[in-house]
Formats: C-alpha cells, structure tokens, sequence
C-alpha cells in the first residue's frame, strides 16, 4: 500500500538524528526550514552539521536515554545493527522514525520535496524511484514563480470577505476562481476594487 501523506507541525518539537556524516546532513536540511529542534548524536560530527546553528551536538555514542520525549527520530549511521536498535526502541516506544535507506525500518518516509514559502509539495514513488520523484520535483519547482506567497497572501485575505458577502459555495468558489486567475494573469493589476467588482457580481 502506499503512504499516506501527513502535514504534520513539527516547530519546536523535538528530533533526534542518530549520526554525523553526510547522510545525517541531507536529512537535517530538509527538515530545518520547519524548525523542529534537532539534537544530533554521534561520535563523530562531520564539519558540515557542526557549522549549523542552533543543532544540539551529543559527540557521543548513542543512549537510550537521547530519544526520551522526542517527537521524531532518523536513524542515519552507517551501521545497520545500530539503526536496526535505534527503531526498535523507537517502536517500543511509539516514536516516529525514519531509518536512511531501509524502507523496512521506517515509520515515516521522506518525500522529494518542494518548499517556497507557504508552499510545501510532498512527491513520493514509494521508494521505488528516487529519480523520477527528483525529476517531478524540479518540474513542480520551476513552474513556481516568485510570486507565489504573494498569491497566496492575496487569496487568503479574501476568505473571511468572500464568506460574509457571498451566501452560497458555489458562488464562493467561483470567487476564488476568478481572483486567482487575475493574480496568475498579472498580479500587478490586482487591486481591492477589482477583487470587490468581482464580489459584487457573484452576489
């Protein structure tokens, strides 16, 4: 079966990456921009994680201690029986886990993904195709122009209007239709006299 794709808050929370070589590293900048709190556990850090700031750094061996109370851990070592530990344990204790390249250990997987501002696109083949997931990645990617958090600011600002004039869904939803359209257009000639001519028709 395939996996379902959760949109989950991670700010703040805590995750615990089991590892210090470039592996852990891929997997740590993909979850930054969501600002999780990251405590890294490994003997040896490579200089790359070191440099990032706001990382907790364990240059330890791994405890069972290092996953009380963690929202989420990625086993990322380049030791099998360890990962194989790490998501036992995380199992006995109902954490999620990502296990790097073991599709078997994972309670969660990675998607390709695609973030511009307020907006984040998951693609995933299942593990079966990393490179057509990469491929569809930077298809979605460029098609994204840099107005889209403006977009999207736009039509989030007309929620609460269109809802008190508009009385009805359809209605509604042709509302957004038509916004979005004229932003996609040309955002520059977007203006709230359009945007209220538009509402004033539908109602």
């Amino acid at each position: 079966m395939g996996y379902f794709p959760f949109y989950i808050d991670i700010e703040n929370k805590k995750c615990i990456v089991v590892g210090g070589g470039f592996v852990a590293l891929r997997k740590i900048e993909k979850i930054m921009p969501f600002k999780p709190k990251i405590t890294v556990v490994a003997p040896e850090i490579c200089n790359e994680i070191a440099a990032i700031y706001g990382l907790e750094i364990r240059k330890r061996k791994f405890l069972d201690s290092d996953i009380t109370d963690a929202f989420t851990v990625i086993a990322a070592t380049n030791n099998n029986e360890l990962n194989a530990y790490v998501f036992k344990l995380c199992q006995e204790k109902n954490i999620l886990i990502n296990t790097v390249d073991d599709k078997k250990k994972c309670g969660f997987i990675f998607p390709a993904l695609v973030k511009k501002e307020n907006v984040t696109v998951g693609i995933s083949t299942e593990g079966k195709s990393p490179i057509y997931a990469r491929f569809l990645r930077e298809k979605i990617d460029s098609s994204l122009d840099e107005n889209v958090d403006r977009v999207i600011d736009i039509l989030s600002s007309v929620r609460g209007l269109i809802k008190r004039e508009i009385d009805t869904e359809e209605k509604r939803k042709l509302a957004f239709e038509r916004i979005l359209k004229l932003c996609l257009t040309d955002i520059s000639e977007v203006s709230n006299e359009k945007i209220f001519e538009i509402i004033r028709d539908l109602k």
